[in-house]
């Protein structure tokens, strides 16, 4: 995917970002705060994009790094100031010494567009020191929204998914190593993950998960191609209102991810501070 070609739009998020994003920052403050203390913490925004995430872990106190392939993406971020060391790399090859973070973000389905996952979580277990968490955030191969997909899929594809019927039924057979790739309109090749295959990479990389999140959950009653627009109508934005309401209640119960769009997972490095 050239991220570079949309880098001047890159932050004109649509509602479907926007719910996303305000759900993925607010875990970012509640589960990545630095210790109290007061003692200094480096932080990392693995697939940093325009700042997102860098810019949250700066407010939080973190000295942070932002690092991107994209040089568009960086470009945008050096030009609004984001308050963090920039540098263009690629998450499988992290340009860092081990056990230089106490946290590391990775959103922004990042990890859902590398080549080798498992090796862009190994080099992230790397870099963190022993008790450091990181904030994943990935596609998940299951979903309501696969429903929605599955009826475009055999209808002429009305709704915009881009996928085929065949796409669909790989997305849901459990076959093979659990990898499962499908094209995605505007980005190209799209990895999702099962939780379970999730689970497995971390716990391969070193890093134990500890808590699991799902977003876009009831929001798929809605189907995701109709969000991805920069403007909704007055009678779908307010049920997407209520339904991303519904989506922050369902989301604190227990095995609601297993129904979501993206997966959120924290997981701390084995070892202590």
């Amino acid at each position: 995917m050239d991220f570079d070609a949309m880098a001047a739009t890159y932050e004109t998020l649509e509602p479907w970002y926007e719910h996303l994003y305000d759900v993925l920052h607010a875990l970012v403050r509640t589960e990545l705060a630095p210790p109290a203390d007061g003692s200094p913490r480096r932080a990392l925004d693995a697939g940093c994009g325009t700042g997102f995430q860098a810019a949250v872990l700066e407010s939080l106190g973190f000295r942070t790094h932002g690092l991107d392939r994209s040089a568009g993406l960086l470009g945008v971020a050096r030009r609004q100031r984001v308050p963090a060391v920039l540098t263009r790399g690629n998450i499988e090859m992290l340009p860092y010494e081990a056990e230089t973070f106490g946290a590391v973000t990775c959103c922004g389905s990042t990890l859902s567009f590398v080549d080798a996952p498992a090796s862009a979580l190994a080099e992230i277990g790397r870099v963190l020191r022993p008790g450091g968490l990181l904030l994943l955030e990935c596609e998940h191969r299951f979903s309501l929204d696969l429903l929605w997909a599955a009826v475009s899929s055999v209808t002429g594809d009305p709704l915009g998914y881009g996928l085929r019927p065949r796409d669909v039924w790989r997305q849901l057979s459990e076959g093979g190593d659990g990898g499962c790739r499908v094209p995605y309109p505007g980005y190209g090749p799209l990895r999702l993950f099962r939780i379970r295959e999730i689970r497995a990479l971390l716990e391969g990389a070193g890093l134990e998960p500890v808590r699991i999140w799902g977003i876009h959950i009831l929001t798929n009653l809605i189907p995701s191609t109709l969000l991805h627009r920069e403007h909704l109508g007055r009678p779908l934005a307010a049920l997407y209102r209520i339904l991303c309401w519904m989506d922050d209640g369902v989301r604190r119960l227990p095995a609601s991810a297993r129904l979501a769009n993206s997966l959120v997972v924290l997981a701390q490095k084995r070892g202590a501070l």
